[in-house]
C-alpha cells in the first residue's frame, strides 16, 4: 500500500514539473517575439573595453547602450576601464576572450587595438577612434576586415575648419598643442593639423605628456610661447581638461578643443559632434552583428554624421575673447 502511494506521488510530481517546464519555455519565446530581437530570448554578453573615464567616452558608451536597447536586445555588459594603461587594456581584452563574450565594444583607439590583438573571431565594434586605418585596425573604411568595424571620431572637416577659424580670427600664429605621443590617435591628429596649416603662417608648438598628471605642467610650459591652445581628442589630455582650462583662463589664451563635450566643460570653441551619436551608431552596428543580420566585415566604418561650431560664452569671457557678431550666425553659443 505504501509503495503504491509513493509511486502515485512520484507520477503527480513528474506531471507537475513537465507542465511548469513547458510554461517557462513559452514565456521565453513570447518575450523574444515582443521585440527582444534575440533568438529564444537570448541575453547577449558584451565586454566594454574603455581606456579611461571622461565625458566624451562615457557619452559614447551611453549612446551605444541606448541603440541596443532601442533595438530590443537583452544585453549584459561587463564594463572595464583601463585607467589609461595599455597593459591593463590588453589584459581586459584577453579576459573578455576567455569569458567568451558575444561582442567586444572598444571605446578608444588603444582599446580597439587591444581587442584586435586578443581575438580574430569575436566581433569587435569600436568608436572614439580617430584613424582606424593608420592604427592598423581596418584595411579600409569600406572593407574593414574579418571581425572588426565601428565609428570614427574624426569628421573630415573638423580640423581644417578649426585651423581656418584660428587663422582668420585669433591674433598671433603660435598654436600650442598638448598631447600624448604614445597615442597613435593623437599623432595622426597632430599631422592633420600641420597639414591643414600649410599655406598659412600658423605654427604648432608641441608639449608631450605620458600621463594625465603631467597635463597641467605641460600646459604651463606653453604660456608666453603660444597665442592659442588646441586640444585634440587625446584621451590623456581630455581626461585632465580642467587643468588646461584653468591655465588658459588665467593666462587669457583662447582654448580650442576637439569635441563638443569639451566645450561644455569649459573649452572656448570646437567644430564637433556629440559622442553620444557616434556611440549610438556603433550600437546599431553591434545589433546587426549580434542578430546575424550582418557580419562585421560587411559594415563599413562610419564618420560622424553631424558637425557644428559651438562656442562657450563664459569660457570666452574667462579667456578675454570678445564674441563677434558674425560668429553668432554660424555658431551655437552656449553659456
Amino acid at each position: 500500500m505504501k509503495k503504491g502511494m509513493k509511486l502515485g506521488v512520484g507520477l503527480m510530481l513528474a506531471s507537475f514539473l513537465a507542465i511548469t517546464g513547458c510554461g517557462n519555455n513559452d514565456s521565453s519565446k513570447e518575450g523574444a517575439s515582443q521585440g527582444s530581437g534575440s533568438e529564444g530570448g537570448k541575453t547577449y554578453k558584451i565586454g566594454v573595453n574603455q581606456i579611461v573615464e571622461h565625458q566624451s567616452l562615457d557619452s559614447a558608451l551611453e549612446g551605444f547602450k541606448a541603440a541596443l536597447k532601442e533595438k530590443g536586445l537583452e544585453v549584459e555588459y561587463d564594463v572595464q576601464i583601463a585607467q589609461g594603461d595599455q597593459n591593463n587594456s590588453q589584459t581586459i581584452a584577453t579576459n573578455f576572450v576567455g569569458d567568451g563574450v558575444d561582442l567586444i565594444f572598444a571605446n578608444s583607439t588603444p582599446s580597439a587595438q587591444s581587442a584586435l590583438n586578443a581575438t580574430s573571431d569575436i566581433p569587435i565594434v569600436f568608436t572614439s577612434v580617430t584613424d582606424p586605418v593608420g592604427a592598423s585596425l581596418v584595411k579600409s573604411f569600406e572593407e574593414p576586415g574579418a571581425n572588426i568595424t565601428g565609428t570614427t571620431d574624426t569628421h573630415p572637416d573638423a580640423i581644417p575648419n578649426t585651423v581656418k577659424f584660428i587663422n582668420e580670427n585669433i591674433e598671433g600664429n603660435k598654436v600650442g598643442m598638448i598631447y600624448n605621443s604614445g597615442e597613435q590617435n593623437s599623432v595622426a591628429q597632430i599631422d592633420l593639423v600641420k597639414e591643414a596649416m600649410k599655406g598659412t603662417e600658423l605654427e604648432v608648438v608641441e608639449a608631450s605628456v605620458s600621463t594625465s598628471a603631467e597635463v597641467k605642467q605641460a600646459t604651463e610650459s606653453l604660456v608666453g610661447k603660444v597665442d592659442s591652445l588646441y586640444v585634440i581628442t587625446d584621451n590623456t589630455v581630455v581626461s585632465a581638461l580642467e587643468s588646461v582650462i584653468g591655465v588658459a583662463s588665467d593666462s587669457d589664451i583662447p582654448l580650442f578643443v576637439g569635441e563638443l563635450d569639451s566645450v561644455k566643460r569649459g573649452g572656448f570653441a570646437a567644430y564637433g559632434f556629440d559622442y553620444y551619436d557616434i556611440g549610438f551608431e556603433a550600437g546599431e552596428m553591434a545589433a546587426s552583428i549580434l542578430t546575424g543580420e550582418k557580419k562585421a566585415s560587411e559594415l563599413p566604418v562610419q564618420y560622424p554624421q553631424k558637425l557644428k561650431l559651438q562656442i562657450n560664452a563664459k569660457a570666452a569671457e574667462d579667456m578675454g575673447i570678445e564674441i563677434k557678431e558674425e560668429w553668432k550666425e554660424e555658431a551655437e553659443i552656449i553659456e
